[in-house]
């Protein structure tokens, strides 16, 4: 359980909470216009918004469990967009992580903000439901255990940095931290291709 779901979810959630987007960027501009809470705010919008899209992607695949076919070709694209993320992560530098500024109401702009971004969609769709399906109730919920702690922690503690100083977070040290996940994330799309593979084969 812990190497085949909580391990993968805790840091395919690390890798999320840290790489650039529309998330992070307000988490970022969040606490550098107004305080520490409003970025924490916004750092936990996914516990809320994200609700929805994991109720129809448990219950849609729990469906699909018996349709090899369909269950592969959804882990193989599952594998390539974390390649694409992985991609995305190599690619990142400095300025990615300049903040935007923006108004108050830091929770429901967060929340708007991720329901109308198509990434949660496009993960549970394919990702997140690749690795619910593989296991019981309980392998999923160690999976969203450990996706959601790491994800929400790394924003909270992109805040936290943030609020201490705007330098850290534009470090090159950071930076390199994000590119070593995506290098990580690579790892785990190959698993999860060879998966679908599996999957097609049946």
């Amino acid at each position: 359980m812990m190497t085949d779901f909580l391990l993968p979810g805790a840091i395919i959630g690390l890798t999320a909470g840290l790489s650039p987007g529309p998330l992070l960027t307000l988490v970022i501009s969040e606490t550098l216009m107004y305080s520490r809470s409003n970025g924490i705010q916004v750092s936990l919008a996914p516990l809320i918004s994200d609700i929805p899209i994991l109720l129809a992607t448990y219950f849609l695949f729990d469906q699909l469990r018996d349709m090899s076919t369909i269950l592969g070709a959804i882990t193989m694209l599952g594998g390539i967009f974390l390649a694409y993320l992985g991609y995305v992560n190599l690619r990142v530098n400095e300025s990615k992580f300049q903040a935007n500024r923006g108004n108050s109401h830091s929770m429901r702009k967060a929340i708007i903000v991720n329901l109308l971004s198509p990434h949660p969609y496009i993960f549970w769709f394919s990702v997140g439901g690749s690795y619910m399906v593989r296991g019981n109730l309980m392998d999923c919920g160690s999976f969203l255990v450990g996706f959601y702690l790491l994800l929400v922690g790394s924003k909270v503690t992109v805040a936290l940095v943030t609020h201490k100083g705007k330098s850290i977070l534009q470090s090159k040290y950071f930076v390199f931290l994000i590119r070593g996940l995506g290098c990580v994330l690579f790892g785990f799309s190959f698993l999860l291709i060879r998966s679908g593979i599996a999957y097609l084969r049946h």
